[in-house]
């Protein structure tokens, strides 16, 4: 099989194109024939140095598939061979990721492939959309008549975010760079905000008359969740995807929940998320798609932090 390998950490012009045995599944796993697969921010990270996920080069990067079932392991009766699925393969000490044509997965982890989306789309869903689902349904649980602010809102997480928000019939007041404002409002933001050059605190209070956003998700880091804070109502919630800076006091002030958010690979999530995108209630936005070999460039793309929505490796032709 092809496979981009990468055979040390570094920059992005270091994969490589290797042919490789196919592996095969093992006992409670499937052998997925890989169609599309994301990339993602944390892909970029374990370029750079994947040691503290106990990576050792060379590594297979990739934690996004759409495709389908090639074979199934031993103790397999819920899938079988050409069943369509979508998953985010494990991170942590798993040198086989998804840059390349099969990939072996627990399937414990897969789920079978939202009706009615192409593999490029379904691609783009488990990681970003699985992490959005956890922070913004499973840990803030936000309702009807909320009001969430959520930082970051142009990007893959940030994207879905947005409208699993919405789609919770939140209020939802949504950040992100002066070019993708309209971005934010076809997502379904009510209100808008540049966080080059807006207060996002003084215009939550504002939008809120003083009372203060019931939830906050904050996907960039440093010190947004302290800079949030002063936004959110006394026993509100806020969640984050990277460990929060600065003063935090106003959080025992307040009473406010923080959630750190770390995505663990279950099938339940994907099976939660499906039926949002079937009815299409919610769309997986695409930035670009590249084709396998040019993953370097997928990645420079990451790097540029100027992307809007997911950008996909096309592996293989999408039937």
């Amino acid at each position: 099989m092809r496979a981009m390998v990468l055979p040390r950490f570094g920059g992005s012009n270091l994969f490589e194109m290797h042919e490789l045995e196919r592996p095969e599944p093992g006992c409670g796993e499937v052998l997925v024939r890989v169609v599309a697969s994301a990339v993602n921010p944390i892909d970029a990270k374990l370029r750079v140095d994947g040691g503290w996920a106990k990576l050792d080069p060379p590594v297979i990067l990739g934690y996004d598939v759409a495709g389908i079932v090639e074979e199934v392991g031993p103790g397999i009766s819920d899938f079988k061979i050409g069943d369509e699925v979508y998953y985010t393969p494990e991170i942590f000490g798993n040198p086989h990721g998804s840059y390349a044509d099969y990939n072996v997965a627990a399937a414990a982890i897969v789920a079978h492939k939202p009706t009615g989306l192409s593999f490029v789309e379904a691609s783009a869903i488990p990681l970003a959309g699985g992490t959005a689902w956890e922070a913004v349904v499973r840990r803030l649980a936000v309702r009807p008549g909320e009001t969430i602010l959520i930082h970051g809102g142009a990007g893959g997480v940030g994207s879905f975010a947005v409208q699993f928000a919405k789609a919770a019939g939140a209020r939802v007041l949504a950040s992100a760079s002066a070019d993708n404002q309209n971005f934010l409002r076809q997502l379904g933001a009510d209100v808008t905000i540049d966080y080059r050059k807006d207060d996002a605190a003084e215009i939550t209070l504002r939008e809120t008359y003083g009372y203060g956003a019931d939830a906050a998700f904050d996907i960039e880091g440093i010190d947004i969740v302290a800079r949030c804070l002063p936004a959110v109502r006394p026993f509100g919630r806020v969640a984050c995807v990277l460990p929060p800076q600065g003063d935090l006091s106003p959080l025992y002030q307040k009473n406010i929940t923080l959630h750190g958010t770390f995505l663990t690979r279950e099938r339940r999530r994907l099976e939660e998320m499906r039926p949002l995108f079937e009815r299409k209630q919610v769309r997986a936005v695409i930035d670009t798609v590249l084709p396998l070999q040019d993953v370097g460039k997928a990645h420079d793309r990451l790097d540029s932090h100027h992307g809007r929505g997911k950008i996909v490796l096309q592996v293989e032709s999408d039937r």
